[in-house]
């Protein structure tokens, strides 16, 4: 019975991933009052749920009637962008993140993008509001994005209390963890480009 909204949990849960979320967002740890980053991770989840809402309650129809685009088009699109993050990551370290990431000005636009809401994370609330409806679709995506946030705020609390004592070890977490959980995301990037293409041919 709960095996739908389990699976549902893990999936969003690794697309969103706070540990890798984590390294992304190294220049904000690191730099930023706990008090704004806080506040621009709450707004930038806030965003993500209402833009997975939108998508969760749609499904197919936005892309097919109203894009005139198949959806698995876009599923193999999303999984195309998580791998090159999930490789690049695996083989260049934090480095890439920072490259992708761009300029931090906008704080909570820095936080949703392309992590939170991205081609991978809307793909995933397509899905979602078509396996297990969309009440069961708004518990899941705020479970996830609220346990997110939390693990968010513990490491940015963790980082500023512990980083003039214990800096190598912190950076030895970023890296480990880091790669890690790369090649968690790069795995499921590679099943999201395959699900896409075998739905294609189904169709063909």
């Amino acid at each position: 019975m709960l095996s739908p909204y389990i699976h549902s949990f893990a999936l969003f849960f690794s697309l969103l991933n706070p540990f890798l979320m984590s390294i992304y967002m190294i220049g904000m740890i690191r730099n930023i009052e706990a008090r704004i980053f806080n506040r621009a991770l709450i707004q930038g989840s806030g965003i993500a749920y209402l833009v997975f809402m939108f998508f969760a309650w749609g499904g197919e129809r936005i892309f097919n009637q109203y894009l005139n685009v198949r959806f698995e088009s876009f599923q193999i699109f999303g999984g195309i962008i998580f791998l090159v993050i999930g490789y690049r990551y695996v083989f260049q370290g934090a480095d890439t993140i920072g490259a992708i990431r761009g300029a931090p000005e906008h704080l909570a636009g820095t936080v949703a993008m392309p992590f939170m809401v991205g081609p991978g994370t809307i793909s995933a609330a397509v899905v979602t509001g078509m396996d297990i409806g969309l009440t069961g679709a708004a518990l899941v995506m705020l479970v996830t994005l609220a346990l997110t946030c939390i693990i968010l705020i513990l490491m940015k609390f963790m980082h500023d209390n512990l980083r003039y004592k214990h800096a190598k070890y912190v950076d030895y977490y970023f890296d480990i963890v880091g790669r890690l959980s790369a090649l968690l995301i790069g795995t499921i990037a590679v099943d999201m480009i395959v699900t896409g293409i075998t739905h294609l041919i189904q169709q063909a």
